[in-house]
């Protein structure tokens, strides 16, 4: 009988924990035209492909004529060399275009799902100052600037929200931007 009990109270509180996971929302609407150009990382949760990457993290966006976007990501390594990776994006949410997804395989491979990532502006200042891109998992995200550096104060202020949608916010590292 205490065993039921004990089995039914975590089966209850797992349920509890699932309902009350926070659901990954991007912001209303993005203005592709205002939004294309280059970004510096401010911070980023850890991932696996940009280990390497150790300060001066940037991404730069451009718009192309078929409606898609270039994504042109660079960092600088260890060894003082750079390393850049370039990819494709596509709006999959054209009401909002706040929902993307974005690819650095080949071209060759972009009829796979599984080459394709999701990236979501979950949050944006209004003059495009500042942005925070992440996807609905809560594995990957990532805070933008336009400018290198940004305030104690935008910054926390931008994690505070981050959090309220799920993420570890404690986790973020970040990121050394040099002149």
């Amino acid at each position: 009988m205490r065993l039921a009990r004990r089995l039914l109270s975590v089966a209850l509180l797992a349920l509890t924990c699932a309902a009350g996971a926070q659901q990954v929302q991007p912001v209303a609407r993005v203005d592709l035209v205002r939004y294309s150009g280059s970004w510096f990382e401010i911070a980023r949760l850890p991932n696996r492909f940009q280990t390497q990457c150790v300060a001066n993290v940037s991404a730069e966006y451009v718009q192309r004529d078929d409606g898609q976007i270039d994504v042109i990501n660079r960092c600088l390594k260890a060894d003082g060399s750079s390393d850049s990776a370039i990819g494709r994006a596509q709006i999959v949410d054209a009401a909002s275009n706040a929902k993307l997804k974005v690819r650095f395989a080949p071209v060759w491979l972009s009829w796979l799902p599984s080459v394709w990532g999701d990236y979501w502006v979950l949050d944006l200042a209004t003059d495009y100052s500042t942005a925070a891109v992440g996807e609905p998992s809560h594995k990957y995200l990532w805070i933008l600037s336009r400018k290198r550096t940004m305030t104690d104060t935008q910054y926390q202020e931008i994690v505070q929200r981050l959090a309220k949608q799920g993420y570890d916010t404690a986790a973020l590292v970040k990121t050394r931007q040099q002149p």
